[in-house]
């Protein structure tokens, strides 16, 4: 990385995901250790802790969600407010569009995910979308990704990648490192010539989030930051 350049995780979640326990605070502490310059916050289906975290750290949070759709699931950026789960590709990728959001599209190939696509259906939205997820810390068989890799190859379409985190060990461990970018426009021209930082966590991070689901089942759910 040089002083041109941005670290920016783009696939995370935080407490108000159902199968994640980390909190604003942690994560802050966690992107200072590992110079992660830009976060996106993507929750499953909800964008509220990505707007209250914006607030906090306006220069760091990117305003996300990953949304699970009729056919498979989808990654915004550059949010103004929540898109529920459950509506068609195409509604969802509407009501992105309407906030000048940018999207990707989350593990699209990962054979173990309920969010992963067919690929007649994703064919059918590519160019709808910016990019696809084409390296997924979290994908168990590495077949995964470098199918969807070889797929943007193929398309001609953008690539990111994201950790994935639900767990403190796993921010920053897929990382694009970028131009710095203002808004989702510049954001998606900067994609095409970003560098990949691309790790695998291990198969227990998955044990971490049925963890975490039965906590909060329990009712041991955490704070959703110190102090609040």
């Amino acid at each position: 990385m040089t002083a041109q350049t941005w670290r920016v995780e783009l696939h995370c979640h935080t407490v108000y995901s159902k199968d994640c326990v980390v909190n604003f605070d942690a994560i802050f502490r966690l992107c200072d250790q590992r110079n992660i310059a830009r976060i996106a916050i993507t929750d499953h289906n909800t964008a509220e802790a990505a707007i209250a975290m914006q607030k906090i750290a306006p220069d760091r949070v990117i305003v996300g969600e990953e949304i699970m759709t009729t056919q498979g699931e989808l990654l915004g950026y550059f949010m103004q407010e929540s898109i529920p789960a459950g509506l068609t590709p195409e509604e969802t990728i509407k009501r992105l569009r309407d906030q000048g959001a940018a999207i990707s599209v989350s593990h699209p190939f990962d054979r173990l995910r309920k969010g992963a696509w067919e690929e007649a259906d994703l064919r059918r939205i590519l160019d709808k979308v910016d990019a696809i997820e084409v390296f997924n810390s979290r994908c168990m068989f590495g077949e995964d990704n470098q199918k969807a890799a070889a797929f943007a190859k193929e398309t001609g379409t953008l690539g990111t990648v994201g950790s994935d985190a639900h767990s403190k060990m796993e921010y920053g461990r897929a990382l694009m490192v970028m131009q710095p970018f203002e808004g989702a426009s510049d954001f998606v021209a900067g994609l095409a010539s970003a560098a990949h930082i691309e790790l695998y966590s291990s198969w227990w991070v998955h044990v971490n989030s049925k963890t975490a689901k039965w906590s909060k089942k329990l009712g041991l759910k955490p704070r959703m930051w110190e102090g609040g």
